[in-house]
């Protein structure tokens, strides 16, 4: 498709500048703007397409002038990058803005630069993109570092547009919950087809504790997207002092069962003496 819009435009290029029309007379100073003396050049097509048109460059002066061509916002090719217009002439330069596959629908916007003598012009370009509006928002591969307390997880733009996710997080452990953040935004934005692998600090997790955590996203537009992992903090300390506990607990239990078999023993002691 790209190979074919750049033989059309290197034919139409040909065509038009080997018929360039005579300028009127007026300032000497050159210009540039979209063909048909239109304030912007406006394309519309749905994503994937080639769209194409036309920039007039006049130069009312009496020399030659060359004119560098480029693009800025939007991925625009011309029928050629260097243009001479000859003196009191008008070149029409046609060129092309592909728009590619995950391109979101909606209103885009670029800018056709063309330089010349020390001198910059700038042709504003509109871009409208065809096609349904989805938003829709995955959070997948969550993980939890048991060591640092960390929560690892990636967001996935699944939908045809832009999206500024939020973020809520809960973790809940065997005697309730340990962490509970409310849904916050997050500076970041993901386009179509977009993934972000995140990282999202823990700094006081359960020393001793089997916890659950759920992570939710939402963006404007998309249905709440939520995931879960499930991890088991058990530091060193922790370990020490609960096996500590059980030791303190079994060593009570022994003594107390001994005391309650010394107290029978002594019971059935004085029964028999009497």
């Amino acid at each position: 498709m790209r190979a074919a819009a750049r033989s059309g435009l290197a034919a139409a290029a040909t065509a038009l500048l080997g018929a360039v029309a005579a300028a009127p007379p007026g300032a000497q100073a050159w210009t540039a703007a979209p063909a048909a003396g239109r304030p912007y050049a406006y394309l519309e097509g749905p994503a994937g397409s080639v769209l194409q048109d036309t920039l007039s460059l006049t130069n009312p002066g009496a020399r030659p002038l060359t004119v560098r061509l480029s693009g800025q916002g939007a991925p625009v090719t011309f029928a050629a990058r260097s243009v001479t217009v000859p003196a009191r002439t008008r070149a029409d330069v046609p060129f092309a803005v592909t728009v590619t596959a995950d391109t979101p629908p909606g209103e885009h916007r670029g800018t056709v630069r063309a330089a010349a003598a020390d001198r910059e012009v700038r042709v504003d370009l509109r871009l409208r993109v065809s096609g349904p509006r989805i938003a829709a928002l995955t959070v997948e591969d969550v993980r939890v570092d048991t060591t640092t307390g960390d929560l690892r997880y990636t967001l996935v733009n699944r939908g045809t547009t832009v999206l500024a996710p939020r973020l809520a997080v809960r973790a809940d452990g065997v005697l309730g919950t340990v962490l509970d953040r409310p849904v916050r935004p997050l500076a970041l934005t993901l386009r179509p087809g977009e993934r972000a692998t995140r990282t999202e600090p823990w700094p006081d997790p359960p020393a001793l504790d089997s916890v659950t955590v759920r992570l939710t996203a939402t963006a404007p537009g998309a249905a709440p997207a939520t995931a879960r992992a499930e991890a088991s903090f058990a530091s060193g300390p922790a370990l020490t002092g609960a096996a500590g506990l059980l030791l303190a607990a079994a060593v009570g239990g022994t003594y107390a069962v001994r005391r309650r078999g010394r107290a029978r023993t002594q019971r059935a002691s004085a029964g028999a003496n009497t």
